[in-house]
């Protein structure tokens, strides 16, 4: 498949949407081209791995793996990380909470999540298993509101985990500010979800410890502006008059 010259600055919506997920499969190849040959091996296996775990998976109108590459490809493009650990935790950070038995291989007990970060650690190392455990949901409690325990967790996670940070912001990100690229139910549903977010996002990229730069965090405050202003639009239409 034949993908224009410019594919390397294309916003990463425009790709999915005019050469989906072989255009992202490019973009993600074209951007691990800065890393040595070890960094590039470790970083393919991450993404057969997310591939293959989320084979049959779906995001309304797209394979699950374009928001996994596109959360991969925005920490490197856009946040210039340069950790492959962290590139390697945001292509699987979505892996323990979907698919925790085919990590685990198969097998039983009560502490199948436990298990599944084992075979993580394993074959990525503690790290990756630690970033990837922070942004992952807990079971929730089903007499207590969904999103206001997904607000909770992270509140608490994301305290403890600088880089996770990073990581669970570029997943904001791609929910958040591409809101607009999805349809139906799900679009107010994730605003909804996403936009009591807003506060704890700024204030985690703001703080001194968060591992980025002053301009990638200048970046990051304005998608997370642009995020609100969508979450605006579809929540707060004015009421037609009778």
């Amino acid at each position: 498949m034949d993908f224009p010259p410019h594919l390397g600055s294309m916003p990463m919506h425009a790709i999915t949407e005019i050469h989906g997920e072989p255009g992202l499969l490019e973009r993600f190849r074209l951007e691990i081209q800065q890393f040595d040959g070890d960094d590039r091996a470790r970083l393919t296996a991450a993404l057969d791995l997310a591939a293959d775990l989320h084979r049959d998976d779906r995001r309304v109108r797209e394979p699950y793996l374009n928001h996994l590459l596109r959360v991969a490809i925005r920490l490197m493009h856009h946040y210039q990380v340069r950790d492959v650990d962290v590139i390697v935790a945001g292509l699987l950070h979505d892996s323990v909470e979907d698919h925790p038995a085919e990590l685990a291989d198969g097998e039983a007990g009560a502490d199948q999540t436990g298990a599944a970060l084992n075979a993580l650690a394993a074959r990525f190392g503690p790290r990756v298993a630690a970033l990837v455990a922070a942004v992952t949901n807990p079971a929730y409690d089903p007499q207590r509101d969904r999103n206001t325990q997904y607000r909770e967790h992270l509140a608490v996670s994301l305290e403890r985990e600088p880089w996770a940070r990073v990581i669970k912001v570029s997943d904001f990100t791609d929910n958040g500010v591409g809101v607009i690229h999805t349809i139906g139910p799900k679009v107010v549903s994730s605003a909804r979800k996403y936009r009591p977010m807003v506060p704890l996002f700024r204030d985690l990229i703001g703080r001194p410890d968060t591992p980025l730069s002053p301009a990638v965090k200048r970046h990051i405050f304005g998608q997370i502006d642009l995020a609100e202003e969508r979450f605006s639009a579809i929540l707060d239409q004015p009421a037609l008059p009778s």
